[in-house]
């Protein structure tokens, strides 16, 4: 019960904090009035967006390139892996193998101590009656007799030579089986080198048949360019002889009038022909110039008698509004006289209620304290 209380405490306070931190981060971000904005700006925001676009694309295109990279790493990492674990498995093997072979058990200098034949190959407690350990006090051996010192001696120095010789064999194999390993680790690893410059190799080939199938390509592409270029400028010219052949021929140069006659009516031209106006086109679009003359005179002499008649309205209207503007200004002058006389009156009342409610009513100031308590949350 104390530890479900104690975890209960513990998420409640974080709780606690959490909220803590999220008021006062709320309260950083609305009292800063310079971080308050009113508003979004799109073309900034459309800006950024084409920016971020941009930036987009330009991450996307190094992540490929980045991930072309990393996948021949990979290739590189696995193989050098592959050749390490090979390596390993080798070297684990070769140790098992030695292990197995030349570091047996009973080959062990203590295995005596631990061997689990040690009471069926132990000597029993009485050989013959010549045994040094049967005694007449019935003592397998007294203190100071040794019997079989120089048998033991001379076993305990056979012992040590077999040992010593051991030691040499068990050397001279774990040299050779070192050696065998490293030179199987050589091979291996010159191997793996192989077919790594292998790989190596063809990948260049590869590169380079794909160079040397882009450069035809591109050799191609140009000469057939060239190729269309030149029919391209040959038809131009031609295109441009034909055309200036045309217009030495043709009506446009040689002016003839009947070329600017429409199919749809003699009234209508082609405007791209046409020459000019005969002389009685040009007298009937003279004497149509003088009649809208007369008639602009007529209108501007009506315009200029309406506009008479306007300003002597205005000028009726204004004096009749300058006379009711003075009167509006005499009663204003009465009722700003009123009105200050009662102003007077009302700020002599204030004044006097002021001075009542400092001295009588707001005798007690409030401190600094009092104060703190507002304004102190977002919500």
């Amino acid at each position: 019960m104390r530890k479900l209380g104690l975890q209960r405490d513990l998420a409640e306070a974080a709780a606690l904090e959490r909220r803590r931190q999220g008021e006062l981060h709320r309260q950083s971000r609305i009292f800063n009035a310079r971080v308050r904005t009113i508003g979004v700006d799109k073309d900034a925001l459309d800006t950024q967006i084409n920016d971020k676009k941009i930036q987009e694309a330009n991450e996307r295109a190094r992540h490929e390139t980045i991930a072309g990279e990393m996948k021949q790493n990979d290739k590189i990492i696995c193989m050098l892996e592959e050749r390490q674990k090979q390596d390993i498995k080798n070297l684990n093997k070769a140790v098992t193998e030695f292990q197995q072979n030349f570091q047996k058990p009973e080959t062990r200098r203590e295995f005596d101590l631990s061997d689990p034949q040690a009471l069926k190959k132990d000597t029993p407690a009485r050989l013959s009656d010549n045994d040094p350990r049967c005694t007449v006090s019935g003592l397998q051996k007294f203190l100071g007799e040794d019997l079989n010192h120089d048998q033991r001696v001379k076993f305990q120095k056979e012992q040590s030579r077999e040992w010593s010789l051991q030691q040499q064999r068990d050397w001279k194999n774990a040299l050779a089986d070192q050696k065998f390993a490293e030179d199987l680790h050589d091979k291996n690893r010159i191997d793996l080198d192989q077919k790594a410059m292998e790989l190596q190799r063809k990948d260049i080939e590869t590169r380079q048949a794909v160079c040397a199938a882009t450069k035809d390509f591109n050799r191609t592409q140009a000469v057939e360019f060239a190729e269309r270029k030149m029919l391209e400028n040959r038809q131009q010219e031609e295109d441009n002889v034909a055309e200036i052949s045309n217009l030495l021929r043709g009506d446009l140069l040689s002016e003839n009038p009947e070329q600017a006659a429409s199919s749809f009516g003699r009234h209508r031209v082609i405007t791209d022909r046409w020459k000019g106006m005969n002389q009685d086109q040009l007298m009937a679009i003279r004497y149509t110039q003088q009649q809208q003359v007369l008639e602009k005179l007529r209108l501007q002499e009506e315009e200029r008698q309406r506009n008479a008649e306007w300003d002597r309205q205005r000028i009726q209207a204004a004096r009749a509004q300058l006379l009711f503007e003075r009167h509006q200004q005499r009663l204003n002058r009465e009722l700003r006289r009123t009105l200050d006389n009662a102003n007077a009156q009302l700020s002599q009342e204030q004044k006097s209620k002021q001075i009542y409610l400092q001295e009588e009513v707001y005798s007690n100031f409030p401190t600094g304290q009092y104060f703190t308590q507002f304004n102190t949350t977002s919500r």
